[in-house]
């Protein structure tokens, strides 16, 4: 009989293990889990895109259950994930996968309960935990958790951990667990920190994406004919038409930069300006709001702009196209990526011709026209960013960790882990996104309870 290349039978798994997937309807493997279960039951080390709902838990779940040592009560698995909604779910999952296999013990430990109950189950030992870098991080301090019989690392959506602040964390706890180990590494995204990170903790790393990361067609390109003068009136068309949820406009000089900033401030844009003028501490601050989408557009110069990483940006305008034409490919790239469709809008006047002949020339193709008297002029205000920031008056210098403000929220304040985005930390503040909808909660709860110990002053900053 020949099996289906896709069916869990072909992977030779424990009988047990596979009576159960039939019982839980696991057939088919999904994508993901074709690709990168081979390569976890090998013993590999692997990186791979997935996100939410992709089956990513079975994946890495499959393969810790099918090397556990039954008889061995120590921790021979760790998984780390950025929420306590998150751990709760994967500890979940992996309970049902493991349920028709006796004697399997899986731990989570989170913050924001207490750590008594979580004490004592340590003490009677655990083969999977599952929890937040913060509360494992606490519990390796303490002696309660060991990983020196540890075999097996995950880390769930690592890149959401490492925007809300926990790399710190992270680091510790690999460096408490033993070098001959397997370590899988699951993110949404491959951003810069994400590639660099696998470098430093995995060996020899094979990497499983289901979906090309670049798509040919992910950027459309359209061209808008404009008058100098037009400029800024055209690019605020240009947003009330599109409305991306965030853009990154690029222009030419600095003077241009604020001049269009303040600009589409005054016609009730959340945007803000980075050029070379800012101070460090401003240039922070601005890049964590845009990062967090807290503000809908950024306005910044090539310069400014350099090693700005930011996920899933949906719009890219040329306030001005550049001088040279690789700029442009280099500006038009941060849209479009993880197999989203981006868009790059460019205005151009009728003197900029030859700039449009020489990146047209190196792209290989023709820019389309777009019509911007067709788009038609937007009415009422600009939509709100989905996100706020809030700071609070304590940082690294106070001992806060992201850990701490996530506890705190999702404890004691309520919060769900979703409504809670990036976490950034300095010495003397920490910026927390928070959803829109649930920023008066989030002030009122750190308003009224202590982190670490005491009161900290906090405020909205857009």
């Amino acid at each position: 009989m020949n099996l289906n290349p896709t069916h869990f039978s072909v992977l030779h798994l424990k009988p047990s293990l596979l009576k159960n997937l039939a019982s839980l309807g696991y057939v088919a493997m999904t994508p993901i889990q074709a690709h990168s279960l081979p390569l976890i039951l090998a013993g590999k080390d692997v990186i791979a895109r997935a996100k939410t709902g992709s089956g990513k838990t079975a994946a890495f779940g499959i393969g810790l259950l099918s090397q556990l040592e039954v008889a061995s009560p120590v921790v021979q698995a760790l998984v780390l994930c950025p929420t306590r909604e998150l751990a709760d779910q994967v500890g979940k999952e992996l309970r049902r996968l493991a349920r028709f296999t006796d004697n399997i013990k899986v731990l989570t430990l989170c913050g924001g309960v207490p750590f008594g109950p979580q004490l004592s189950s340590l003490e009677h030992g655990a083969h999977i935990v599952v929890g937040t870098p913060g509360r494992l991080l606490d519990h390796l301090r303490r002696g309660s958790l060991q990983l020196k019989g540890l075999k097996t690392l995950v880390l769930d959506e690592a890149d959401r951990m490492l925007d809300m602040g926990f790399q710190d964390e992270i680091n510790a706890l690999i460096a408490a667990a033993p070098l001959k180990r397997q370590t899988l590494l699951f993110s949404a995204t491959y951003p810069a920190e994400i590639a660099g990170m696998s470098h430093a903790i995995q060996h020899e790393a094979h990497e499983v994406s289901v979906d090309e990361v670049h798509e040919e067609g992910a950027i459309e390109q359209l061209l808008f004919e404009v008058e100098k003068e037009q400029r800024i009136t055209a690019v605020a068309r240009l947003l009330g038409h599109y409305r991306p949820e965030s853009a990154l406009v690029f222009c030419n000089t600095r003077a241009d930069c604020q001049e269009l900033a303040a600009a589409l401030v005054a016609l009730g844009f959340v945007a803000l300006a980075i050029h070379g003028d800012l101070e460090q501490r401003e240039r922070d601050q601005v890049l964590l709001r845009f990062a967090n989408r807290s503000a809908s557009v950024l306005v910044a110069t090539d310069v400014a702009a350099r090693g700005l990483d930011i996920k899933d940006l949906p719009a890219v305008i040329n306030y001005e196209l550049p001088r040279d034409p690789e700029i442009h490919i280099h500006r038009i790239g941060r849209t479009g990526r993880a197999g989203g469709l981006g868009l790059a809008l460019s205005l151009v006047t009728r003197q900029e011709g030859r700039r449009v002949q020489a990146i047209e020339s190196l792209l290989g193709l023709s820019i389309p026209s777009g019509d911007l008297d067709a788009l038609g002029v937007p009415t009422g205000r600009p939509p709100a960013p989905p996100m706020v920031t809030v700071c609070i008056d304590g940082g690294r210098k106070h001992k806060l960790r992201p850990g701490d403000i996530l506890g705190a929220l999702t404890g004691d304040g309520g919060m769900a882990g979703s409504e809670v985005g990036r976490i950034d930390i300095f010495d003397y503040h920490a910026f927390v996104a928070i959803v829109r909808s649930s920023a008066a909660q989030a002030l009122a709860c750190l308003a009224r309870n202590r982190i670490k110990g005491r009161f900290f002053k906090v405020r909205c900053i857009s």
